[in-house]
């Protein structure tokens, strides 16, 4: 697999951009021009002159053809290559490139999605409505959910959410997980039995067969399935 992707593209040239660069002495374009964070905090704006809005109306055609051009000349790349052994075992593929986004995203997002109620525990949902949609998603319209209800969990449920997928994720990367629910392991019987003797096949004998915490197991793999689940949910909603 060879996956390259580069970043967005933005090839437009403000006609107000224009404007200050052809006059940049005048103290108008300085203004525009420095973007310092220490000029911005010490700076007095000057405002452009009145033209500059008749000649940005005249000068956007030429804006537009600028990014037209640029974008076609250097387009943004987006180059993915599959191998045919990249599908073998395709969930153990993308399980190494999912997680380290997941995790980028997590730390980086500026915004939480909107989970539904049934997706996160009891302590995550509303506290002080009981009257509220029977699908129990969010409604910013409805009456009855006031900002306090929405306002203190909005974000700690997609933060749970989130943290759910990326647990899932790392599980599928660790193929020893299952180890910590093994008692005992189970052992394979290799000895040649006399009975055994002509037959075209061998059954399989278990020397140990083994013990567990089946309960522990199964609830790992449980959460396992609804954290893929809740990626599967909330696909369109990994974005920053």
């Amino acid at each position: 697999m060879k996956v390259y992707l580069s970043n967005y593209r933005d090839h437009w040239i403000s006609p107000y951009t224009i404007l200050d660069y052809v006059f940049f002495w005048t103290d108008w374009s300085k203004c525009s021009r420095d973007d310092s964070i220490e000029s911005a905090l010490t700076r007095k704006y000057i405002d452009r002159p009145d033209w500059c809005d008749k000649w940005n109306d005249r000068l956007e055609p030429i804006s537009e053809a600028i990014r037209f051009v640029l974008d076609k000349i250097h387009p943004r790349i987006s180059y993915v290559k599959i191998d045919r052994w990249d599908t073998w075992s395709m969930d153990s593929t993308l399980s190494p490139i999912i997680l380290p986004m997941l995790k980028k995203l997590k730390l980086e997002k500026q915004g939480s999605a909107l989970v539904d109620l049934d997706d996160v525990p009891e302590h995550l949902r509303f506290t002080t409505t009981e009257d509220y949609d029977s699908q129990r998603t969010f409604d910013f319209y409805k009456e009855t959910v006031t900002e306090e209800d929405v306002g203190p969990n909005v974000h700690t449920r997609w933060d749970w959410v989130m943290g759910e997928m990326i647990w899932a994720f790392e599980q599928l990367n660790d193929e020893n997980w299952e180890n910590q629910y093994w008692i005992t392991h189970p052992e394979l019987d290799f000895t040649k039995h006399p009975e055994d003797e002509g037959k075209t096949a061998i059954p399989v004998r278990w020397k140990v067969e083994g013990t567990a915490d089946w309960e522990g197991m199964e609830k790992h793999r449980a959460r396992i399935q609804n954290g893929l689940r809740l990626f599967g949910v909330y696909f369109q909603n990994l974005w920053d």
